[in-house]
């Protein structure tokens, strides 16, 4: 399979070749604040090749001392990115950042135990197409 992918400001372009073996919802305090919601929401893979098609804006990765936390970020938007962890051995894509329709759902919630105090039934809340009047 190949998911091609870019960043808001179309500065970074890249296509991942091969499948993901995994998709989790990660809900711990790290994810939650590097994504600015209830979870980050990030595909695993340890066989994809990741491929940069276009970088006309830079690509930073920032590793959280002490932790396996790392996030990969177009500098002029902001943008989560991919990025390899573990070494080379493990390429973690941003589901958000993916432009082919994907059609692997989640396969698990992580860290349930930290999720944010607000994140409980939301699908029970109002649903619209865009934003309301």
């Amino acid at each position: 399979m190949e998911y091609t992918g870019s960043c808001l400001c179309q500065g970074v372009k890249f296509i991942v070749t091969g499948d993901f073996e995994r998709f989790y919802l990660c809900h711990c305090s790290y994810c939650r604040k590097d994504t600015g919601s209830a979870h980050a929401a990030n595909l695993f893979s340890t066989t994809a090749k990741l491929e940069w098609l276009k970088r006309e804006t830079e690509i930073r990765t920032f590793q959280l001392p002490e932790s396996n936390h790392a996030k990969a970020f177009c500098t002029n938007c902001g943008s989560a990115l991919p990025n390899l962890q573990m070494g080379g051995q493990l390429l973690v894509v941003p589901a958000g950042c993916i432009d082919t329709a994907l059609e692997k759902r989640p396969d698990a919630h992580l860290f349930m135990a930290s999720k944010a105090a607000w994140d409980h039934a939301l699908e029970q809340i109002d649903q619209f197409k865009q934003l309301p009047e």
